[in-house]
């Protein structure tokens, strides 16, 4: 493996994370699941290959955790901050359910991971929702996890 292949494998294994928190806080919110049933579940099932088909192949799995348990965790704080930038007519839970995933597990990254540069945050997320929707669903997360990004950093969009 050559060293501009070595350090791409990572970000292929944090995106394949971020896709399967995705799919695992859906999981749960649909199911009624709980996270240790959820994660069991993800952590034993063997991941394909094709992104865009929703499967995303070899996981960062401590990435995927780490997201999944924050979400659970800080869930009364992220949902006020994400329902505070929707229109007030359709808060978060009226959203789609993957929607709602997708903003939830990217919420938590940009309040709560700031190791992860915001802008790294909101492209892989708008990446997982063009892997399941068409061009509304994915400028629609782009736009409220750009203003949310920018409420809780502001310093790494200043100039």
């Amino acid at each position: 493996m050559t060293n501009a292949e070595n350090s791409k494998y990572p970000r292929e294994r944090r995106s394949a994370a971020r896709l399967g928190a995705v799919q695992a806080l859906y999981q749960m919110d649909i199911s009624g699941s709980d996270v240790g049933e959820t994660l069991a579940q993800f952590s034993a099932r063997a991941m394909g290959e094709n992104f865009e088909d929703g499967q995303c192949g070899e996981a960062d799995y401590r990435h995927l955790r780490e997201v999944v348990d924050g979400v659970v965790r800080e869930q009364k704080e992220i949902d006020p901050a994400v329902d505070h930038i929707l229109d007030k007519a359709w808060p978060l839970h009226r959203l789609d359910s993957t929607v709602r995933a997708i903003l939830r597990a990217a919420a938590y990254e940009l309040m709560f991971m700031e190791r992860v540069p915001a802008r790294v945050a909101i492209s892989e997320y708008v990446d997982v929702a063009d892997a399941f929707f068409g061009a509304e669903e994915p400028r629609f997360v782009n736009g409220v996890l750009n203003q949310l990004a920018r409420q809780k950093r502001p310093q790494e969009f200043t100039a």
